[in-house]
């Protein structure tokens, strides 16, 4: 059995398997005749699939809202290169649950935490290329909800997180392919909830959020995902704000719209940054509305933010843009139902 480094692959020379392989590294396993690549924990193989293949499209679930006094459990989903209304998934399993994570790679979407009514510390699943319900995945290590977080092919990974009085630091990770409890990554440089996450495929980016310092943050943090360890300064938003719509390319992220401000509004403000770099985020456009607390998603091309609270109110309303090309949000459709506080995913994003 044999691994490449991109230089001998460009090369064409091949090498033996004499030392630890690096993260993207790559060999053919003559067991399986597959193609493997090394994501700095594990050997997996590079697959021949798309999110056209297994679903007709970039499928974008939108999970929960709120309604108020209604909770409804409901996931509805979107084919992202597409207009036009949402269809209905299925339901999350916890039937008043919010207030959750959520992010997925090509196959599976993961639904995080959040309070049931009480906060909870379940980890739930859905398989993209069908319809149906949540199902048990495994547990964080407390009962935590809010919590920021983002995938690649391979990981899942959940930072910070409230329990009610107080929030964390903490980050923890998933195999995503498997089920179980997750482990733990290191720590945020900010005690923080209801931030987002965006990422590349080796990059998870935890923007802004509630901090117990200030009622939001601008602070945005680093990690690299095929490692373990704390996060690092990436730059600052150009707002104080939490709960935004997170998209992402392979290189690019954005957040539109949020909750922000003292005492607490809301934002229609776009604003996006380069992955692989470090720095600020600058202006990329605005959202039709100026709502809190939407769910967002993307395709590697397209950005979708999907409801929001607006004005004392909740909406349904879907928006999309170009994550290429600045410019405002237009409309795409509407969710089945009224509702904000929202959570999105997708398996088509950048980061996979």
């Amino acid at each position: 059995m044999v691994y490449w480094s991109w230089r001998s692959l460009n090369n064409h020379m091949e090498k033996p398997s004499l030392d630890t392989a690096k993260a993207g590294a790559m060999r053919f396993n003559t067991d399986s005749s597959q193609l493997e690549i090394y994501d700095g924990n594990q050997w997996t193989g590079i697959l021949g699939t798309s999110p056209n293949q297994q679903t007709g499209g970039t499928r974008a679930l939108s999970c929960n809202s709120r309604n108020d006094p209604a909770i409804p459990n409901t996931i509805d989903f979107i084919n992202v290169e597409t207009t036009g209304n949402a269809q209905d998934f299925g339901d999350v399993s916890e039937s008043t649950q919010r207030n959750g994570g959520a992010c997925g790679n090509r196959t599976r979407g993961l639904y995080v935490g959040g309070r049931s009514p009480s906060n909870t510390n379940t980890i739930s699943f859905i398989t993209f290329a069908s319809q149906g319900n949540t199902q048990n995945f495994g547990d964080l290590s407390e009962q935590l909800r809010a919590k920021s977080c983002g995938a690649n092919a391979t990981r899942a990974i959940f930072i910070g997180g409230n329990d009610g009085p107080s929030s964390r630091n903490t980050i923890e990770y998933v195999t995503i392919a498997s089920t179980g409890d997750a482990q733990d990554f290191g720590d945020a440089q900010q005690v923080v909830w209801n931030a987002v996450s965006v990422n590349s495929p080796t990059r998870q980016v935890s923007i802004g959020g509630l901090s117990p310092y200030t009622p939001y943050t601008n602070n945005c943090e680093f990690v690299t995902m095929s490692t373990t360890g704390n996060a690092s300064k990436f730059g600052d938003l150009q707002q104080f704000k939490g709960h935004g719509a997170p998209a992402c390319s392979a290189t690019r992220g954005m957040v539109s719209g949020a909750s922000a401000g003292s005492p607490i509004g809301s934002t229609n403000v776009i604003e996006k940054i380069e992955i692989a770099t470090l720095g600020d985020f600058v202006d990329f456009g605005d959202t039709q509305g100026a709502g809190g607390s939407p769910a967002g998603a993307s395709s590697c091309t397209r950005a979708v933010v999907m409801g929001s609270a607006f004005s004392g109110s909740y909406t349904n309303t879907i928006e999309f843009k170009q994550i290429s090309s600045s410019g405002d949000m237009i409309d795409f459709g509407d969710l089945q139902a009224v509702g904000g506080s929202r959570e999105g995913m997708s398996n088509g994003h950048g980061g996979l």
